[in-house]
């Protein structure tokens, strides 16, 4: 993170928000200032961008909020790409860190995410799970679950930013995805 922040640059400013919102690359590159509202500190993620086709609130952190105030105020992207009109390619943040490191994939993020929120943290699996976007698969449990933890949420997604801004190098250790796991 620090290596990232590091960068002046969109790609860089698009992957930092990618990582404190756990979101995926398409609902990130495709996100729209008029998705977001500052001041409740939320993006609203339309449901014909997301995969489970839902609506989806994210809540923001402190510093997902200063990424999109720093952000140029003109278009409509919020990552704007280099063709006018148009949003960061959806590889821009995976040549970033092909750049930094080998080995890394955007999408590996998601899962750094759930192995801290479950590991190192003491939120139910559910709010994890709706963090991510992810549904309920037991249809009876889902019928009744109508809330998706937004405050719990907001509490979730504030912690992992203050993880991710965390100068403590031994917090967290980078391990390759299936690379000598059973």
């Amino acid at each position: 993170m620090r290596e990232v922040r590091a960068r002046d640059d969109i790609s860089a400013r698009a992957l930092e928000f990618l990582i404190l919102t756990a979101a995926r690359t398409n609902e990130t590159i495709g996100a729209r200032r008029a998705e977001v509202d500052l001041a409740a500190k939320e993006w609203i993620v339309p449901a014909a961008r997301m995969k489970g086709a839902r609506e989806h609130i994210v809540p923001l952190s402190a510093r997902a909020c200063e990424i999109i105030a720093s952000l140029p105020k003109s278009g409509g992207y919020l990552f704007p790409g280099a063709v006018a009109g148009k949003p960061l390619s959806n590889m821009a943040m995976l040549e970033l860190l092909r750049g930094m490191r080998s080995g890394l994939t955007v999408h590996g993020f998601r899962s750094a995410f759930r192995d801290w929120a479950g590991d190192r943290t003491t939120f139910a699996r559910e709010v994890i799970e709706f963090a991510l976007a992810h549904g309920i698969k037991d249809e009876t449990e889902a019928a009744y679950r109508r809330s998706t933890a937004i405050e719990k949420r907001r509490k979730l997604m504030a912690k992992w930013c203050e993880f991710c801004r965390s100068t403590d190098s031994t917090s967290a250790k980078i391990i390759p995805i299936g690379r000598g796991r059973k």
